[in-house]
């Protein structure tokens, strides 16, 4: 019987990382640049200059990604969407009555 060897593919689980942007953000950069193309497309049909959509493409494409990337390199690959889970989650609880702590009973009202 012959030896056989196998290829093990250690990338498995890992995320998509393209070109720095891990995750996520590669979607957003996606969306971004659908944005920016319809925006482009938008601004071609008012008439206006070619040039003058050309400078705002680019320079609204600039930012966004220079954003995405400060993003990506700030949160990493679940750190935004655990810092916009973080906002979501009250600092106090406030109950203006005891009802809830009077028996281990359900204490609704009908």
């Amino acid at each position: 019987m012959a030896n056989s060897t196998y290829q093990i593919n250690k990338g498995i689980n890992k995320s998509i990382v393209f070109k720095g942007l891990r995750a996520q953000y590669i979607w957003y950069m996606g969306a971004g640049m659908f944005a920016l193309l319809i925006l482009y497309a938008v601004m071609y049909m008012v008439k206006v200059n070619t040039y003058i959509c050309l400078g705002i493409t680019l320079c609204l494409g600039a930012a966004m990604i220079m954003g995405i990337y400060h993003l990506s390199a700030t949160y990493g690959e679940h750190g935004l969407t655990k810092a916009l889970a973080k906002r979501s989650v009250p600092m106090v609880l406030k109950s203006k009555s005891r009802k809830v702590f009077r028996s281990g009973k359900n204490t609704e009202t009908r």
